[in-house]
């Protein structure tokens, strides 16, 4: 349910200008002399000030929130004898760095976004490690280990994020309510779909070409996995209710719940942004995916009921869970290890919410709460002992259950002018998204003293 994967050509790489780039490319190195010998704190402010700004776009690039890029920039600025102020947007930041005598001013942005958590795991490791040892670094020594993490090589090859989204998505049709023969189709499609949208991003497609082609390739693709079967075991054509959830790996769950947390501490300007981006991609995917459905006659109906007990249900919903944010962390090169972590998180805390409307009767909104609220805090004591990025743990571990069906089927009915029940479904999607972050945000606020303060 993700739009991220780490393949961005981001502007703070040192490239060449070339003139048929839309985005150009920072020259880093022109700001400043390659010094091994002079502490960075005595450097002048330009080159102290493009450190910050590299590494405040570079945290930016990795998908974290505005209040994590803010407050590395700080911490930078502080060791090199500076105060910062900075204005975030999603692929832009505008920052002023001022010194007792001077200030310096500069604009700078990067050509897409996309999220990468084994980048910002080391460059949270860098930022503490500057944080008591940066006034002994060097210009150059900063800006060669900025270098190697910039440069550093993803964990992952396209097939490989492909079969990421497979198991992923298949687990969610699971969770949904779907059966074997769904999840089969739904690997198939989620794979085939989350593998051409990797090719196409690593050759820099625009990114709306890129989640409609990707869409298409992946409902088609579950639809003729789905015809192969009724020929060859003769299932029933009612299993094509299923081909939702072979698109859900486009559903941009990241942007949707670091929206609400940037909006949370006042920074309007990211959060809304990046609501407006996570809007922008599911319109493009549920409409295309409506378009397909008419082409070939597809219909989101509910999921035949499964012949499972509830204690059956709750057995199978934890590693069904566990695998989906298992998939989810990988297409966000989340190293195996944090990837595990971030399972274990989420088999929990999806568990305990899907538990919770079952048995209770809670509203889906309250159980979202209640499920990210649990994320949020046990991610918490992990963080304590393992060292992750938090973001990097939570954000997976619930996007899971961002409610990428009830999106789907609200455009869908919206499509065919049943606004009734197209808005019934658009407000239960809306509520459990707002509910979603809001979790997060409560466990940050009694577990982190820094997020609890304004200052």
């Amino acid at each position: 349910m993700s739009m991220d994967n780490d393949t961005t050509t981001n502007d703070f790489e040192p490239t060449e200008h070339l003139s048929d780039k839309h985005h150009m490319a920072i020259p880093w190195h022109d700001f400043f002399t390659n010094d091994n010998f002079t502490p960075a704190y005595e450097a002048n402010l330009i080159e102290r000030a493009a450190i910050v700004g590299r590494i405040g776009l570079m945290m930016l690039s990795y998908g974290t929130g505005a209040w994590r890029v803010r407050d590395s920039m700080n911490t930078v600025a502080r060791t090199l004898k500076m105060t910062c102020s900075v204005d975030i947007g999603l692929v832009s930041l505008e920052y002023t760095c001022m010194d007792a005598h001077h200030s310096y001013t500069q604009a700078i942005s990067l050509p897409s976004t996309s999220v990468n958590t084994t980048k910002l795991s080391k460059m949270e490791r860098f930022i503490k490690e500057f944080d008591k040892q940066g006034s002994e670094m060097t210009i150059g020594e900063i800006h060669a280990r900025l270098e190697e993490i910039a440069h550093s090589k993803g964990n992952y090859a396209p097939y490989q994020v492909g079969l990421a989204a497979a198991l992923a998505c298949s687990a969610f049709v699971f969770l949904l309510g779907g059966g074997p023969v769904e999840m089969f189709c739904s690997f198939i499609g989620a794979g085939l779909g989350n593998y051409v949208r990797r090719k196409l991003i690593d050759r820099h497609i625009t990114l709306f070409a890129g989640v409609a082609v990707a869409v298409a390739v992946a409902c088609l693709s579950y639809l003729l996995a789905l015809s192969l079967m009724q020929l060859t075991f003769n299932v029933s054509s009612r299993h094509e209710a299923g081909y939702i959830g072979a698109m859900l790996f486009i559903i941009p769950g990241f942007p949707f719940i670091t929206s609400g947390l940037d909006i949370s501490k006042l920074d309007m300007r990211s959060g809304l942004e990046r609501m407006t981006y996570a809007i922008a991609i599911i319109t493009v995917a549920t409409l295309v995916g409506w378009i397909v459905a008419l082409m070939v006659n597809l219909r989101p109906e509910n999921f035949p009921t499964l012949p499972l007990s509830a204690l059956m249900m709750f057995l199978l919903r934890v590693p069904a869970s566990f695998c989906g944010v298992f998939g989810f962390s990988i297409m966000f090169n989340s190293t195996p290890k944090m990837a595990a972590t971030a399972g274990c998180i989420g088999a929990i805390a999806n568990t305990l919410r899907l538990e919770l409307t079952d048995l209770t009767g809670i509203p889906a909104g309250a159980a979202a709460f209640l499920g990210a609220l649990v994320a949020g805090l046990l991610a918490s004591v992990v963080k304590k002992k393992i060292q992750y990025p938090q973001i990097s743990i939570t954000v997976p571990s619930i996007v899971i259950m961002v409610p990428g069906l009830y999106m789907y089927r609200a455009m869908y009915n919206i499509g065919l002018t049943s606004i009734s029940v197209g808005t019934l479904w658009m407000t239960k999607a809306l509520m459990i998204v707002v509910f979603l972050p809001m979790g997060l945000i409560a466990a940050r606020i009694l577990t982190d003293s820094k997020w609890r303060h304004n200052g």
